[in-house]
């Protein structure tokens, strides 16, 4: 690899604009109504003194990058918003100018640290970084006049050497990212939540927002054409398999050839409890069918044991996969020597480390003989504007043919942003949104949403958000502190 482009990180702000879902979002042990959306800014800057900022932006989802029970909703978004201090303080240490990996390298230890010794586990460690590094990339890519796309394929990111994990160590990673690219749409995997209505035979008397969106899971297949479904399970057996029954019913009546994953969030407490699930599931006759469209299933087992468990004999089923537990560069290695055969991709994670994932994945296969191991892209409410298109960036990078999307239909557009951040993005992405008196939407025809318009200058984004309609984010806390 050539010398990659240097910047230097002169500053970076951070900012929020709270999220009213229009839908509430069941998912694990948490009903999502609200929560507030981070918007990370860095100013870069290269050696012949041209700057630029970088904008990324991401949901502060409670009870989703930790668990613990006796940590209420506002403790966990305090969590979301130090690791996002940790983030500046620790990306404002390096002075000089070198790669956007070369920053993520120089930072990402000491966030650990301090955020271990603040009791913050990896998922929530891991936020900040991912934020500030994702606008250190749009920066770079404004420099220098390049798309994400690019930027990526010519490895102008300078991945590689010091901080590569010791596994990957022997890959050629620039003829690697040197296949990836932009691809002009993706297939929509929608998700099916844990209170979701099926028909409008469900929708309680004060659960239609009659917003002229799609409520019900019907209503969202006929508005979007759907054929790919992500469906969460809330480990009840007799609870799941009632749901499931009447959600594959739905499906055989009304789609007919369509695919399925599921989503367990960590709701089996050990192998011996999902196994039981399994059991049932596939005895099931309503259920043939829908068993047969079941592509994987993600993160059955709590966090706490799921790396600790081997899983290869439920794994016949159907191919496992982690997501919750992927906290760590090294976790992918570890939940495949448990039986595990996929890890989930989302940006709030890091766009780093879904890289070297598919990294591993290429080189596992290529080891294998088979396409056994696997990325999959997943959500976790992804905004329309910035956080839904580097998110879909990155999904067409790691050339996925399907992605989970739910924003769209637990919110109601961008909410939050004026009128004139609504036509800029209108107006730069019309083929990835639908612009009218009542917002932005994101557009899904035909089960598909289409990608074109990322591949502009920067990190996906034609159009900035407004600081306007924002306010700088509190220090947030830790746990112990």
């Amino acid at each position: 690899m050539s010398q990659p482009p240097a910047v230097r990180v002169v500053d970076i702000e951070a900012y929020e604009r709270d999220v009213t879902l229009r839908l509430p979002f069941r998912f694990g042990v948490v009903t999502l109504r609200s929560a507030p959306q981070a918007f990370v800014r860095v100013r870069v800057e290269a050696p012949d003194g041209a700057s630029a900022w970088g904008w990324a932006a991401e949901l502060m989802v409670p009870k989703w990058f930790d668990k613990n029970p006796a940590l209420g909703n506002d403790d966990n978004i305090d969590q979301l918003r130090r690791s996002v201090w940790l983030a500046r303080e620790h990306f404002l240490g390096t002075h000089s100018a070198v790669s956007a990996w070369a920053h993520h390298v120089a930072a990402f230890p000491g966030q650990r640290r301090a955020a271990t010794t603040e009791g913050l586990n990896g998922l929530v460690a891991g936020y900040g970084p991912a934020l500030v590094d994702r606008a250190i990339i749009d920066g770079l890519c404004r420099v220098y006049g390049v798309s994400v796309f690019r930027a990526v394929s010519g490895n102008l990111l300078g991945i590689g050497g010091q901080g590569v994990p010791a596994d990957l160590a022997g890959l050629d990673l620039d003829r690697l990212f040197a296949g990836m690219g932009q691809r002009p749409t993706v297939r929509a995997r929608h998700t099916v939540g844990l209170v979701d209505s099926l028909t409008r035979a469900d929708v309680a008397d004060d659960g239609d927002p009659q917003d002229g969106l799609p409520v019900t899971l019907e209503e969202a297949i006929a508005a979007y054409g759907l054929r790919c479904f992500k469906v969460k399970v809330a480990g009840d057996i007799d609870t799941d398999l009632a749901r499931l029954t009447a959600i594959a019913g739905l499906l055989d009546r009304l789609v007919g050839d369509y695919e399925v994953t599921l989503d367990g969030n960590e709701q089996f407490a050990d192998a011996d409890g999902f196994g039981a699930f399994l059991d049932r599931l596939w005895s099931v006759p309503a259920l043939t069918r829908f068993v047969d469209a079941i592509l994987y299933i993600e993160q059955p087992i709590a966090r706490a044991r799921a790396l600790d468990t081997p899983v290869a004999s439920l794994a016949a089923y159907r191919p496992l996969m982690i997501d919750e537990s992927d906290d760590s560069l090294d976790a992918f290695p570890r939940a495949r020597d448990q039986g595990y055969a996929g890890v989930s991709s989302k940006v709030c994670k890091g766009i780093y480390r879904s890289l070297l994932n598919k990294a591993r994945t290429v080189a596992w296969n290529a080891e294998a003989g088979t396409d056994r191991y696997f990325l999959s892209g997943e959500d976790l409410t992804t905004q329309a504007g910035l956080a839904v298109q580097q998110d879909l960036a990155l999904v067409a990078l790691l050339g996925l043919d399907h992605v989970e999307r739910n924003g769209h239909h637990y919110v109601d557009g961008m909410t939050g942003a004026g009128a004139a951040e609504l036509d800029g993005f209108a107006d730069a992405h019309p083929d990835l949104y639908r612009r009218s008196e009542r917002g932005l939407h994101l557009r899904i025809d035909r089960g598909e949403i289409s990608l074109g318009s990322l591949g502009c200058i920067g990190f996906a984004s034609g159009a900035l958000p407004d600081i306007g309609t924002m306010w700088p984010m509190p220090p947030g806390r830790s746990p112990r502190t």
